[in-house]
């Protein structure tokens, strides 16, 4: 089994998130950092978020996740653990996703759809994936990548 995170920062939309921890129980994602003000499966209180949990499906219940500050506190913890940090976003050194293959621990990165990643976490990132697109769109909805890009890298 390959060992994969996912790393989410300031993704807003507590459906996105759910959406995107139902994706990575399915492609078996061992952690998910979600970082900056994106949501967690339990409110401030420390309750569960039953908006999240009615798109999730019980996967934010099977799924390990955290809460850290940054992104890049996130990579620097994977980092340390010696995984590849994979960015998807659209940047000059960008890869075809297809091209990219799981081969050791890895972490994939994620930021919210109408800024992206800053520049300062693409530099922290050994590889950058980004999914061609043809259409009009220059992007995919947040959790439609998420999902096309695990199921694709880790098979």
């Amino acid at each position: 089994m390959k060992t994969v995170y996912l790393i989410l920062q300031d993704i807003r939309s507590v459906h996105n998130v759910g959406s995107i921890f139902r994706s990575a129980d399915g492609v078996g994602v061992s952690k998910v950092y979600l970082c900056g003000c994106t949501p967690t499966p339990k409110d401030r209180f420390g309750r569960k978020r039953k908006d999240m949990a009615k798109v999730a499906l019980g996967a934010e219940d099977a799924v390990t996740w955290e809460y850290v500050e940054t992104v890049e506190e996130a990579i620097v913890l994977c980092k340390k653990d010696g995984m590849d940090v994979v960015a998807v976003e659209q940047d000059a050194r960008s890869i075809p996703y297809t091209k990219y293959h799981v081969e050791k621990p890895a972490a994939f990165v994620l930021g919210e759809e109408t800024k992206g990643l800053p520049q300062e976490v693409l530099d922290m990132c050994d590889t950058v994936v980004e999914i061609p697109l043809r259409g009009t769109k220059e992007s995919l909805n947040v959790s439609v990548a998420a999902g096309i890009v695990l199921f694709r890298c880790t098979e």
